[in-house]
């Protein structure tokens, strides 16, 4: 099952601070639904290990992310892959672009191409998408929280 969809999220932080996100493994590992543990592994390389649950079934993924083509601290692409045994299995991209929209705040940008297979796939595109979706959503709310607790107090 392919998935592609585009949007965006405004995080509140300079651009480089969104930037330096995208590479910590501390801040993903916070950012990231679900998320059980995320090591580096490489230069831009990262194991992780996120439970993820989609209709009915409930999931361990295990699998890697690679970032690519970065632009810093304008653009990237991440390239990930994930088998969840028995549930299925994804891979896919996703193009990131970085705009600053003022002083303390940053439009990201994203597209995302992605393949699902196994029995994720066969509950249906309908809900499949609603929950990558609803995924993407909560992991840049975590973002905002993420910068919001690394403000120091005023």
């Amino acid at each position: 099952m392919a998935i592609n969809f585009s949007d965006s999220a405004r995080i509140p932080a300079p651009r480089s601070s969104v930037w330096e996100i995208i590479f910590d493994q501390d801040a993903l590992r916070a950012c990231i639904p679900g998320c059980g543990s995320l090591e580096q592994v490489g230069k831009n390389e990262f194991e992780a290990t996120v439970v993820a649950k989609v209709g009915p079934i409930k999931a361990r993924f295990k699998g890697g992310v690679s970032i690519e083509n970065t632009e810093q601290p304008f653009s990237c692409i991440l390239h990930g892959q994930g088998s969840g045994g028995v549930a299925g299995q994804a891979s896919g991209q996703v193009n990131l672009r970085l705009d600053e929209t003022g002083e303390n705040e940053t439009q990201l940008n994203y597209e995302i191409d992605a393949q699902i297979g196994g029995k994720i796939a066969q509950l249906g595109n309908r809900l499949v998408v609603g929950t990558v979706m609803k995924i993407t959503a909560q992991f840049f709310s975590n973002m905002e929280e993420y910068v919001k607790q690394q403000r120091p107090a005023s």
